[in-house]
């Protein structure tokens, strides 16, 4: 509690503390986002291979490693936070698409973040937003923000730190098209619905949009039923991943 109040005092902080708050309070369904995230689901390694068998055995390689290297970091560092997003898939389809500009929502310690950079390393260029909001219930949060990147991945890498609706304002001037998102930041219907109208007109006709925790609400079920094109969902860990776009 004490971290908790520390950090409301500082800027930006209040106004995002305020807005989850009261999105706890909105009725979220989560029983029936559950029940028809698991009757969409389908094998995410028949997808995958489909698309690029060798391309995904070598971004199942490369994820099996560096998840053993960032416990180990993480180890050292003494972070407490530890979730990471399915960054074999993200890293997997970066790769495959070569997107050119990605946005991504909620960075934690940075697994999808060096997932991404890592892809645009290996395919030879690309750019990356990311926004995050520090957990504020921890102390000096923003320290631990990206610390799995790595240094040499860093240049060109845009990291906002002030929650959804600031980030996005200085970034979305920025940038003329998206080609990919990965949402992974406020799970509250009401934060995915802001961030998706916001970007809306930035996005490319065939933009890939990689959604995590769909079943934490229904906003992904409805948010497609209403959008054109293929949607998809996959199983992770007992939660489930939506995917726009292919």
């Amino acid at each position: 509690m004490r971290n908790v109040a520390r950090n409301a005092l500082r800027p930006h902080y209040l106004p995002v503390m305020g807005r989850k708050l009261v999105e706890r309070l909105r009725p979220s369904h989560r029983d029936e986002a559950i029940r028809w995230a698991s009757a969409q689901a389908e094998p995410i390694g028949a997808f995958a291979e489909a698309l690029d068998a060798e391309l995904w055995a070598e971004s199942g390689e490369w994820a099996t490693a560096f998840r053993v290297e960032a416990a180990q970091k993480l180890d050292r560092l003494a972070v407490p936070l530890r979730g990471a997003g399915h960054f074999r898939l993200v890293h997997f389809l970066v790769r495959y698409l070569r997107p050119e500009v990605v946005l991504e929502t909620g960075v934690g310690v940075g697994y999808t973040s060096q997932a991404i950079l890592l892809a645009f390393a290996k395919n030879g260029s690309g750019t990356l937003f990311s926004s995050d909001f520090p957990y504020f219930r921890m102390d000096e949060p923003e320290r631990y923000v990206g610390c799995l990147v790595d240094d040499e991945l860093r240049d060109g890498w845009h990291l906002g730190l002030h929650g959804d609706r600031v980030n996005l304002a200085e970034f979305l001037p920025q940038i003329e098209t998206l080609d990919f998102v990965h949402y992974d930041s406020d799970k509250s219907i009401g934060g995915r619905a802001f961030a998706m109208h916001a970007i809306a007109p930035k996005l490319s006709a065939d933009a890939t949009i990689v959604m995590d925790d769909i079943d934490d609400n229904t906003y992904f079920r409805d948010w497609t039923e209403r959008a054109p094109g293929p949607s998809r969902v996959f199983a992770r860990g007992g939660k489930y991943v939506g995917l726009t776009g292919i």
